[in-house]
């Protein structure tokens, strides 16, 4: 491969990854996580060092099926080269499935409109050593038309403090959200939780299945789901449904990864 200098240019990448072995997205100085492994990968096929950014933040363990990292690069190798020299540095759970160019002011998080993320719950008295490690178990009867018009509760813009810790209402102060969709469906004995919004707060999503979780067992009425979303109360909700769980699927923008400086 042949690598050299050019005016910089804006990368854009979506992944794939198994977010089993990583303690999140964001990277650490002491823990394994995809943008490490990205920066690493990048630094062996380009020969710099070059920060990426991501679109949505995952927790540790959570996966994602389209997650998206954009980065500024002097490097002058094609699309089709960062997708298939990445994946070949890369290890073997994390992929670039698609690779391209944006404007140089683009910013993958701020341009982003839209986030979508599954939520999957093996209903089962049994495991499943095929799909543990992508669902969270839960033995005995779901009442799935109760957890969906629970989930009518989420739709819409509503302050979602109390699907968050106290810590974690100070840390990011402004907790209000454009819910787009909560929906909930059922194959077999696979229930997924979707939900679309503008953007998550930390464990918003697991913290929301803890409590549907519960609706659907009978312990907690669908009004009683309705006056935690009205309540505002950091630590309301839940249990945290586990991390295994949980997937981001996809990061919405307005058009082409066009940039801000319009």
């Amino acid at each position: 491969m042949v690598i050299g200098l050019a005016t910089g240019t804006r990368v854009v990448l979506i992944l794939e990854y198994n977010g089993a072995n990583y303690h999140g997205s964001q990277v650490q100085t002491s823990a394994p996580t995809v943008q490490g492994e990205i920066e690493k990968a990048l630094q062996k096929l380009t020969g710099a060092k070059i920060k990426v950014k991501m679109a949505s933040r995952t927790d540790a363990g959570v996966h994602a099926a389209g997650q998206v990292v954009s980065f500024l690069t002097d490097s002058v190798l094609p699309m089709n080269a960062f997708i298939d020299g990445l994946n070949h540095f890369l290890p073997g759970d994390i992929a670039v499935k698609e690779a391209c160019r944006a404007d140089d002011s683009f910013d993958v998080r701020r341009r982003a409109i839209r986030r979508t993320y599954k939520y999957t719950i093996l209903n089962s008295a049994t495991r499943s050593p095929i799909r543990q490690g992508f669902s969270c178990r839960v033995n005995g009867g779901l009442d799935i038309e109760a957890m969906q018009r629970a989930c009518q509760a989420l739709i819409g813009r509503h302050d979602f403090a109390s699907f968050v810790s106290s810590a974690e209402t100070a840390r990011t102060k402004i907790t209000v959200r454009n819910v787009h969709k909560a929906e909930i469906t059922q194959n077999g004995d696979m229930i997924v939780l979707e939900m679309a919004a503008n953007s998550f707060l930390p464990h918003q999503v697991r913290n929301t299945v803890g409590s549907l979780i519960k609706v659907g067992q009978g312990k907690m009425t669908v009004d009683e789901f309705y006056s935690i979303v009205a309540a505002k109360t950091p630590g309301l909700a839940g249990p945290t449904a586990p991390a295994d769980g949980l997937c981001l699927m996809r990061v919405d923008y307005p058009g082409p990864f066009e940039g801000d400086a319009r």
